[in-house]
């Protein structure tokens, strides 16, 4: 394979400080509105890059569940890779790149735990197989079969036919952004980058090299 062949124009709408909203936050839905309307497929889908104490990096994609104007928020196991590492290093990236719109935003921020209540509200409207199976799945440690995590699926839900309450392990964290970028892609690769930068009373919006 010739990775030099793998390549594409980018002809995205132009894209610059004086045309973006001065609130960050304001300017993401705009972005998640239009990837939306162009039927990009789970628009919501992010990775969401952690690190642990001593700097060891790690990524994945998981689903954006909410944003206004405290943070992005998504939900998972606390005891998973992704939050043991938010418990020794509270900051995280997360990157949208919606292809179609030749798009890509990244959020930088601290990272806190939401309410008991927001991420109980939330798992009650999560399907019933998807409650079982936050409720059953250590997430990241190690799994003898398939065949045993299938076997707890049953029994949990014949435990648990009519409902599952949320267990204490799964729950919701909200990224705080300090930082946030938004690049359009261009021609020639001089593609269109603008940064938010919050300080302590403001955001700075600024251009960045492509």
């Amino acid at each position: 394979m010739n990775f030099a062949e793998i390549r594409r124009e980018y002809e995205g709408t132009p894209l610059g400080p004086d045309s973006v909203h001065p609130d960050p936050v304001v300017q993401f839905r705009r972005w998640f509105d239009e990837a939306l309307d162009a039927g990009i497929g789970q628009a919501n889908a992010m990775a969401l890059a952690t690190a642990s104490a001593d700097g060891a990096p790690s990524a994945r994609m998981v689903l954006l569940k909410g944003f206004d104007e405290h943070g992005f928020v998504f939900f998972t196991n606390y005891g998973s890779r992704k939050g043991r590492e938010l418990e020794e290093n509270p900051r995280a990236e997360l990157v949208f790149y919606w292809e179609e719109l030749h798009r890509q935003v990244r959020i930088y921020g601290q990272v806190e735990r939401v309410s008991a209540l927001e991420s109980e509200e939330y798992f009650q409207t999560r399907p019933y197989e998807a409650r079982v199976g936050a409720a059953v799945s250590r997430q990241s440690e190690e799994l003898g079969s398939r065949e045993e995590l299938e076997a707890a699926i049953r029994d949990r839900r014949r435990k648990n036919p009519a409902g599952v309450e949320r267990p204490p392990h799964w729950g919701g964290y909200r990224v705080r952004p300090v930082r946030l970028e938004f690049w359009q892609g261009r021609e020639s690769r001089l593609h269109d980058r603008v940064e938010y930068c919050w300080e302590g009373c403001g955001w700075r919006i600024v251009r960045l090299f492509p």
